[in-house]
């Protein structure tokens, strides 16, 4: 392993993932709160989808949205957090460079579906608030799938590009990569050749895909909180934005972090690498543990038939 570390070569067969650069002496620890994390959200995005399931009440165009995104956090979850753990424990830091290709697909598909989702659910919220008499007719079920799928086909459209250009390249430097999982931007460093084509499409994806999505909530949002506030009394205006505070909390937990990183890559530059992983790692498992426990939480549907459960469960 050592000698691949360094020896010149084309295209290894396998990556080394180094886990958290220095820290490695405290992999163990810090294996703690990412197992934890994980729990949670294996845990909770499952309890979200069937609760969906038997609850007849929750068949609506909200909580199938709601079911899109569970499995999409599950997807991220599942395909990189065991690797990350098995890094801490066993020191298992050897990955295919096909799984390691398949691994960053799911990492950025998963960004491109959550933000999709996000987008449908913003447009369910103003259609319901905004356009209340038309949502039944507008939002059926035959629609909702149609929307699932648009979201599902664009975003494997979307990042398909990426897993092909990063086969492309030769690798001819190391095959050691500076993370817990397979970060395009940390894989495409790599390699020896000219990259700009595979950065300038991130940024395009960056901009013009995630950019535009951000765009569209924020108009959806603004003529919904515009509906709310010209709202007769302040039962009606409490109920309504009661509904769409989930979604929001949603919303910030997904753009918040994104953004913060964003700013720490430009402007942080003297903050050690350990930390930008860490950091970061926190950014993109963060989500999938908080949307099951914000909308169990906020959520009075889902909280009572919880309650249920658990309370059937007791007697």
């Amino acid at each position: 392993m050592s000698d691949s570390n360094t020896t010149h070569f084309t295209n290894p067969s396998t990556f080394i993932l180094l886990g958290i650069p220095g820290l490695e002496a405290a992999h163990v620890w810090i294996s703690i709160p990412f197992c934890t994390m994980y729990v949670i959200a294996v845990f909770g995005n499952f309890t979200i989808l069937f609760i969906v399931k038997v609850e007849p009440s929750l068949h609506e165009p909200m909580y199938y949205f709601l079911c899109m995104l569970a499995v999409t956090d599950l997807v991220l979850s599942t395909s990189t957090l065991p690797k990350m753990l098995s890094i801490f424990w066993f020191n298992s830091r050897e990955i295919h460079f096909s799984a390691c290709l398949t691994q960053m697909y799911f990492i950025l598909i998963s960004s491109v579906l959550e933000s999709g989702i996000l987008i449908a659910m913003a447009l369910d919220r103003y259609v319901a608030i905004c356009h209340p008499l038309r949502h039944s007719t507008t939002l059926t079920n035959a629609m909702v799938a149609k929307i699932g799928l648009a979201v599902l086909l664009r975003g494997i459209i979307v990042i398909l590009p990426f897993p092909i250009l990063a086969r492309l390249w030769p690798y001819c430097r190391t095959n050691v990569i500076p993370q817990p999982y397979c970060a395009h931007i940390a894989m495409v460093s790599l390699a020896c050749a000219d990259t700009r084509v595979s950065s300038y499409y991130g940024l395009f994806v960056l901009f013009f895909v995630m950019g535009l999505d951000g765009i569209f909530i924020a108009v959806s949002y603004t003529q919904i909180l515009r509906v709310i506030f010209i709202l007769p009394t302040k039962d009606a205006w409490d109920k309504t934005l009661g509904t769409c505070g989930s979604h929001l909390f949603v919303i910030l937990a997904f753009y918040i972090p994104s953004l913060i990183m964003s700013l720490m890559h430009r402007f942080a530059q003297n903050v050690p690498l350990h930390f930008h992983v860490l950091i970061g790692n926190v950014y993109l498992f963060m989500p999938p543990m908080l949307n099951p426990i914000i909308y169990g939480v906020r959520t009075k549907q889902i909280r009572d038939r919880l309650l249920r459960l658990f309370t059937h469960t007791g007697a």
